[in-house]
């Protein structure tokens, strides 16, 4: 069995570094979320995520929406296929709702 020397152990080290943050960076995405706005309807109307999510939006409406959350966040106004991406780092309960008609109302639970 062959013994390694410090340049190996180095090159080692680092291939696995790499590795590992490349497999961070690729399951970072796989949690990301998305709600569509349809028949004036947030679809699905809660979400429970973790800390570092992001969630994105898509209005498939005919009409123009909007997604605000007072204080924490607002989207410019979304016309049909635009998209609000908002990435989640605190923890909490966050309601929404869409400024141009109230009722439309979602919630993003945050651990």
């Amino acid at each position: 069995m062959k013994t390694l020397n410090r340049r190996d152990l180095g090159v080692a080290f680092g291939l696995a570094l790499a590795a590992a943050m490349l497999l961070a960076a690729t399951t970072a995405h796989a949690d990301d979320m998305e709600v569509h706005i349809d028949n004036f309807v947030f679809q699905p109307a809660e979400l429970k995520i973790k800390v570092g999510t992001t969630v994105t939006w898509t209005n498939r409406d005919d009409i123009p929406h909007t997604v605000v959350s007072a204080g924490k966040f607002r989207s410019k106004t979304l016309d049909t296929d635009d998209k609000f991406s908002f990435t989640f780092t605190n923890a909490g309960d966050y309601k929404y709702f869409c400024s141009l008609h109230p009722h439309m109302t979602g919630m993003i639970k945050v651990e």
